[in-house]
């Protein structure tokens, strides 16, 4: 992700999360006139009643449902949160490669945007994501293709100019040894239904 965007993320995500204090804070200050908006049954409440009855939970955790779905909603936040907290954590700046030869560097990313770029515009593919690993210590530069093929294209009619790119991305990329890892997949083709 560009430094600019990632900036421009934290500073929305910064100015969201002010907002959202102060406005909860002006809220809870209870000066405020949204008080004769709400349910009357909700203003005559006491400081420190639920506004769940005991009798009315007591009754909702009697149900088979209940707990079942609060669990599974639970369970199912928690994943989300921890995945997209994962990828957040991820797609920081990316690795600079650096070139000898030209004496300059080279952004992994950038390079996975050219080969999937040189990727899609082989016939028969459809679509084309590429993962750059290595070239911080070492001298060895992995590429991970998610080749996805149209529905009547095969394997063995792309590997030929597939090939030529790896050759010729890895002749670039000299003197890193240069590896390409392809995992095809196919677009579904939908037969129409009877009915």
């Amino acid at each position: 992700m560009p430094r600019s965007r990632t900036l421009l993320n934290r500073i929305a995500l910064a100015l969201c999360g002010l907002v959202a204090v102060a406005v909860g804070g002006w809220l809870c200050s209870g000066r405020t006139s949204w008080r004769s908006t709400v349910p009357e049954r909700w203003s005559a409440l006491g400081a420190h009643t639920p506004l769940v009855p005991a009798e009315r939970l007591a009754s909702l955790r009697g149900q088979e449902w209940w707990t079942p779905t609060v669990m599974a909603a639970a369970a199912a936040a928690t994943v989300l949160l921890a995945w997209w907290g994962a990828r957040q954590l991820r797609t920081g700046s990316r690795r600079l490669v650096a070139l000898p030869t030209s004496r300059s560097h080279l952004r992994t990313r950038a390079l996975e945007d050219t080969l999937a770029a040189l990727v899609e515009d082989v016939d028969g593919v459809a679509h084309c994501r590429s993962r750059v690993r290595g070239g911080t210590r070492t001298d060895r530069l992995d590429a991970v293709l998610r080749v996805r093929l149209h529905h009547d294209t095969t394997p063995s009619t792309v590997l030929p100019p597939l090939t030529r790119i790896a050759s010729d991305t890895g002749d670039a990329l000299d003197p890193y040894r240069f590896h390409m890892h392809i995992r095809f997949s196919a677009r579904s083709h939908r037969r129409p239904h009877v009915r």
